[in-house]
């Protein structure tokens, strides 16, 4: 099971009733935030997951919307007692950004550990039973979309084992993804375990346009959180000079990629009631919801 909070869903600047951009993902007790707007840390608060498990914060980009919230949320995970090291990822610009904030977060009593990912690269890395993904997404700064995929182990298939000859005091070995060699012989898990099973695949992307390459980044996604940064059409024009999207751009995104579900988020500050709106992005991709602060959500296994 994979926990999904939406910790604020703002963009550009806060509202009295809308936090800035953050989202909280849990798994097995360990957790990841992707961007940490300012007010980030009062809403982990509210919600009670924790602060003292974060293994990464990573970084859609740097404008302040997506970033102000770092100092303050790094001293509350010091008072937390952490002191193993905490991961910081996000694109070019991540070391100059982290050593201008924590200027007011100075003797943090772990280590932080930059992941700085090149304008035209992908990232890819594995922590916590999650396996985080990156694309490069098109915005007027240096900018990342995020995949969080959890994979599912194959079940163990006794009849296969003993159709394999497989000796009993190997299975869970085997099970367990070992290779060995017994009595000349090589043992692998595929002689043991049954077909792959569908994981859980969720998706962040706010601070683009639609782009064929994100279309293909979010295949199939059980859940694709994005940017909904405006609601009606006729603001297209903003949108292209901002490099942001429309309602139903990503509705359109959620559609041509099969996904599951989607939720709008990062409303302009002018988008005082998204739920005007939502019936456009609905109309091209039914199952669109409008995020909202501390939405909570678990994405559970499929059978």
């Amino acid at each position: 099971m994979l926990d999904i909070c939406l910790l604020g869903c703002g963009g550009s600047m806060p509202t009295p009733n809308r936090s800035l951009t953050a989202l909280l993902v849990a798994f097995q007790g360990r957790k990841i935030l992707i961007d940490c707007g300012e007010g980030t840390q009062v809403s982990l608060k509210m919600v009670g997951w924790g602060f003292k498990s974060i293994d990464a914060i990573c970084f859609t980009h740097y404008h302040a919307d997506h970033v102000v919230g770092l100092p303050g949320l790094l001293l509350t995970i010091a008072n937390s007692d952490r002191t193993e090291p905490l991961k910081l990822i996000g694109p070019v610009g991540l070391r100059q950004v982290v050593a201008g904030l924590t200027v007011i977060a100075p003797n943090l009593p772990y280590e932080l550990e930059l992941i700085e990912v090149g304008e035209n690269e992908r990232f890819t890395e594995c922590m916590g039973g999650m396996t985080i993904h990156t694309l490069p997404v098109e915005h007027t700064i240096p900018c990342m979309a995020y995949g969080i995929e959890v994979k599912r182990e194959r079940k163990f298939d006794p009849l296969k084992a003993k159709e394999n000859n497989v000796p009993v005091q190997l299975w869970s070995k085997l099970q367990k993804g070992n290779v060995i060699t017994h009595e000349g012989r090589q043992f692998t898990p595929g002689l043991v375990l049954g077909e792959e099973r569908k994981g859980l695949k969720l998706f962040y992307s706010t601070d683009t346009r639609p782009t064929t390459q994100l279309g293909e980044f979010i295949k199939d996604a059980d859940l694709f959180i994005c940017e909904g940064m405006y609601g009606d059409d006729n603001d297209l024009n903003k949108a292209l000079e901002n490099k942001h999207m429309l309602f139903t751009e990503a509705a359109r995104l959620a559609k041509n990629a099969k996904a599951k579900e989607l939720w709008l988020t990062h409303y302009s500050p002018s988008l005082v009631e998204p739920e005007n709106y939502l019936e456009n992005a609905k109309m091209v991709f039914d199952n669109t919801h409008l995020g909202r602060d501390r939405t909570i959500k678990s994405l559970n296994f499929y059978d």
